[in-house]
């Protein structure tokens, strides 16, 4: 499938074979007796994906979006009855949807994104985890409403997500989390909470790499790399740590960044596969006011494979999984206001807003709340995105 006009990813704007998202949606598994499917899954799935690239955020609005669009649509998406499926249907249908063979099967479609995108080994790519909690379905008393995501810097793709009790369990759940994922190549960046030595041990043993941010939960670890700075060694004349500092100056509001790392401690410290250590720090001066916070970490990388400029980098990049992905899912797909508690539901519905998210990044789109008015106004073309043959 070839990107829309003006919706590509490629600097060199070059048209990206986009993976079709309705074939990765064919894939799943209908939990449902064949005796009561009136409605194929693949229809509804990708009846709810076009929904939600037109800005129908519920399963009641996505139940309507056929209603609104016309009956020729039905032809469209496959459907074998005249009349599509009611709203219960659509609440019944996606409840029962195993969220697990639906996760494993977007993970494989968004490898096939990067790869699109002429992603390989060679290039670091980052990807950052984070947990997100449903909180509008958890207040109505659905179960696992905390997601731990793993997104590609800088892309904003999702290129996983597991369901899990609540953020104190993220700490057992990112290993299976990492076995879902291709991680060859790629550095994993994650909040102090996930810091851990099984996380770091788990990522090496896939033949990846870590930057971690390190806090008092590894208390050993801390003060090591906090003594290092603070009353640092002699150096010889002539020597110094690698430094690297970024700028930003935008609304009033002056941030300055700047890193400095060593590898003093590589033969002292026991934490699995650590090549340097470095601290992070974070002035940022608003209104007459300054304030400034250090940090310190870790990293599996060689000062060969990232400089001080490349792990500031990765440490800034990190946050991309909240500005491009929980912050849109939350703000432009109304995600924590929804309510859905029944079965895998909210599970499904998040799922479905990541697969979308990352097909509208893959295409190069940058405004998402601007294109879903486009694509309400213009739906073949969010078809055309979704990757449903002609008839």
């Amino acid at each position: 499938m070839i990107a829309p006009d003006k919706m590509r990813a490629n600097p060199t704007s070059k048209k990206i074979e986009i993976p079709s998202l309705y074939e990765a949606l064919c894939d799943i598994p209908d939990p449902r007796e064949r005796q009561g499917r009136r409605h194929p899954l693949p229809s509804m799935l990708a009846v709810a994906c076009v929904a939600l690239l037109c800005g129908y955020r519920s399963p009641y609005a996505i139940s309507e979006w056929v209603a609104n669009y016309g009956h020729r649509y039905l032809r469209t998406f496959k459907f074998t009855r005249p009349k599509p499926p009611g709203q219960a249907t659509w609440y019944r249908v996606l409840g029962v949807i195993d969220r697990e063979a639906l996760e494993m099967r977007l993970v494989v479609w968004a490898q096939g994104l990067l790869k699109a995108l002429g992603y390989d080994e060679a290039q670091l790519l980052g990807i950052g985890i984070d947990g997100k909690a449903l909180r509008g379905s958890k207040q109505q008393g659905a179960t696992d409403t905390h997601l731990l995501s793993a997104v590609a810097h800088g892309l904003g793709i999702t290129l996983g997500q597991l369901a899990v009790p609540d953020k104190t369990n993220e700490i057992g759940a990112i290993v299976d989390l990492l076995g879902m994922l291709i991680i060859k190549g790629c550095v994993i960046t994650t909040d102090a909470l996930l810091t851990q030595v099984k996380v770091a041990q788990t990522i090496l043993a896939r033949e990846g790499d870590y930057v971690f941010i390190v806090k008092e939960n590894q208390k050993t670890l801390y003060e090591d790399i906090q003594l290092l700075f603070e009353s640092p060694p002699p150096l010889l004349r002539g020597q110094s740590w690698p430094q690297s500092e970024t700028t930003n100056k935008r609304h009033g509001r002056l941030e300055i960044r700047s890193l400095t790392a060593a590898t003093t401690l590589n033969d002292y410290l026991t934490w699995p596969g650590v090549q340097q250590v470095f601290q992070v720090t974070r002035t940022v001066t608003r209104q007459g006011k300054t304030t400034t916070e250090v940090v310190y970490g870790v990293t599996s990388l060689t000062p060969e494979e990232a400089s001080a400029a490349r792990l500031l980098t990765f440490t800034r990049e990190h946050w991309h999984i909240e500005n491009k992905s929980h912050w849109v899912r939350d703000v432009t797909f109304d995600e924590d206001r929804s309510q859905v508690r029944r079965g895998n539901l909210p599970h499904v519905m998040a799922a479905l807003r990541n697969a979308v998210i990352s097909l509208l990044r893959t295409a190069g789109i940058k405004n998402i709340a601007q294109a879903l008015r486009k694509f309400a106004a213009q739906p073949d073309k969010a078809v055309a995105l979704v990757g449903i043959p002609g008839e």
